[in-house]
Parts: structure tokens; sequence; C-alpha cells
């Protein structure tokens, strides 16, 4: 019936999910309240930012813009995986599994190009504070913001396409969402074209931006080197929030990019689950803490926000 048979399924097979029996409820109520965390968390980040005009700052918009992607990233995942905790069956449909891929994939690709802008601006500010605002215009920031978002949907969208024309020789998939590679696994025929596409897209959304942070830091630590402590202070403070963020997005990536390549069945099953969830679930919730926390004007208006609230 459901066409399992069939070179072209009409559902897929989540297998990854762990019989927890009646503690499925209790998982499912956390994961909930996660999710409720990471959507007030970024939606107070977009807020204090669009509602301030002095946050209205390259690096600020860049700030909503990764706040915005969290939302975009987590929805893709949480509203699928809390539906499928409370379920007996974890088959997904066609449609509905290339969509989150798509979905998951241009949050993770968008991640990293938004991370990536944020590196130049943090260059620029450091390293050539006298052309900051030379460079860094409203319409510099407004091209790389494109850049960062049309891109990664486009190389991701091709990636997609050529997936979903291969013929399948099951709809199984060891995971708890859908994933490109697991489908691309699936495949009855060679795989050549998809996996040099992968690659490139890969590289270019994944790797480029990854040595170009790491290029920028390094020019960046290279001058803070014979500066004044006073002058090391105000770059940290600065650029400290963005290097967390980057590291922590940097394991989490790494983590899905090596389960990626083994296989998951021959893991145990709750550590599969743990680390195939990393890259979706710790970036949105460690950062709007950590812009929330660690920028001071963020945090100033933030709590001026709430003093009014109470007042009022």
């Amino acid at each position: 019936m459901l066409m399992e048979n069939s070179s072209y399924p009409l559902y897929f097979n989540l297998t990854m999910f762990v019989n927890i029996g009646n503690y499925r409820y209790l998982t499912f109520v956390l994961c909930f309240l996660l999710y409720t965390f990471i959507i007030s968390a970024n939606l107070i980040i977009i807020v204090v930012i669009s509602q301030e005009k002095s946050l209205h700052e390259p690096m600020y918009i860049f700030i909503l813009c990764l706040s915005t992607n969290s939302l975009y990233g987590s929805a893709g995942f949480f509203i699928r995986f809390l539906r499928d905790l409370l379920s007996d069956t974890h088959l997904i449909s066609r449609p509905a599994c290339f969509t989150q891929i798509y979905v998951i994939y241009t949050y993770a690709s968008c991640e990293l190009t938004i991370l990536g802008i944020m590196a130049y601006d943090r260059y620029v500010a450091v390293c050539q504070p006298l052309h900051y605002h030379n460079k860094i215009t409203p319409k510099v920031v407004s091209k790389l913001i494109a850049f960062a978002l049309i891109y990664p949907g486009i190389a991701d969208a091709a990636c997609l396409y050529l997936a979903s024309r291969l013929p399948l020789c099951g709809n199984k998939i060891p995971k708890v969402f859908c994933a490109n590679w697991t489908v691309v696994k699936l495949s009855c025929v060679t795989t050549v074209i998809n996996n040099l596409v992968g690659m490139f897209v890969t590289v270019s959304t994944i790797f480029l931006p990854l040595g170009f942070v790491l290029y920028t830091y390094a020019r960046i630590f290279h001058l803070c080197r014979n500066r004044s402590s006073e002058f090391k202070a105000k770059v940290i403070q600065s650029c400290l929030p963005h290097i967390i963020t980057f590291v922590n997005y940097s394991i989490t990536v790494f983590c899905d990019v090596a389960l990626s390549r083994i296989d998951l069945e021959e893991l145990n099953p709750f550590l599969a689950v743990i680390l195939s969830l990393e890259f979706v679930v710790i970036p949105p919730i460690l950062n709007p803490l950590v812009y929330g926390l660690k920028l001071p004007e963020i945090r100033k208006v933030m709590f001026r926000m709430l003093s009014c609230s109470k007042h009022d």
C-alpha cells in the first residue's frame, strides 16, 4: 500500500526513533519547552534590534538575521519531531521529507554564510576602522545579506533536485529527520553527479565560509598582537560572541558531517540521536543567549524594555 518496492516511494520511514514507551510524553513536554524557549529567546533578540534605532547598525542587523535563521531552521525540525514523538509510526511523505531536507539544509548553509559576513564586518571594524562606514554601507549590507541567503537556497535546491530524481531501492532513513545524503545512499543507480554537486555545495557553503572566518580572525589577532591591553579588551568584547557562535556551530556541523559518513545503526541509538540533533538544536539555543548576555548594547536595551513593561 505504501509502495515500498517502488523506485520512487511515496513515504520514507525514519528508523532512528527509539521506543521510549511511556517516557515519550515526558520527552515531548521537555522538547516542547525547549522549542518554546528557542522561539522566545530568538524573538526577543529580533524585537529588541527591530525596535531600538540605536541598534540599526550592520553588526546587529546580521545578528537579527542569525536569530531569524534559527527560527526558520528549528521550525523545520521541531514541528515534525514533536509530532513523531507522539506517533506510533514514523512515516513521512515524500514531499514532506524533501521539504524538510531543504529547510534544514538551507538553515545550516545560511548559518555559516551569515557567520562569514559577520566575520568580514568585524574584520573591517577592527583592521580598517577609518574606512568602516565607507565599506560597510547600508547598500553593501543588503547585498551581503542577499548573497548569504540566496546562494545557499539555490545551491541546496540543486542538490535536492538531483536527489529527487534518483530511483531508490528502499525507504528507510536511519535518522530522526530527513537528510539528503541518507536519501542518496538509497539510490539504485550511480550517484557520481550527486556526489560531485554535493561536494561543490559543501565546499562553497561550509568550508569556504569556515576558512574565511579563520582567515579574518588570524588577521585580527595579528593586528592585536602589538596593541595596548585596552584595545585588545575592546576587540575581545566585540568579537567574543561571534567567536563562541562560530566555534559552537563548527563543532556541531563537524559532528553531523562525520555522522553522515558512518553507519548510525552501529552506534548506541541514544548517542546517535543526540549527536545528529546538535546542529539543529544547540545553535538556536546558544546564539540568543550569547548575543543577549555578552553584548552590552543589546543587554541594556533588553533590561530597559523589561523595566518599562514593569512600570506600565
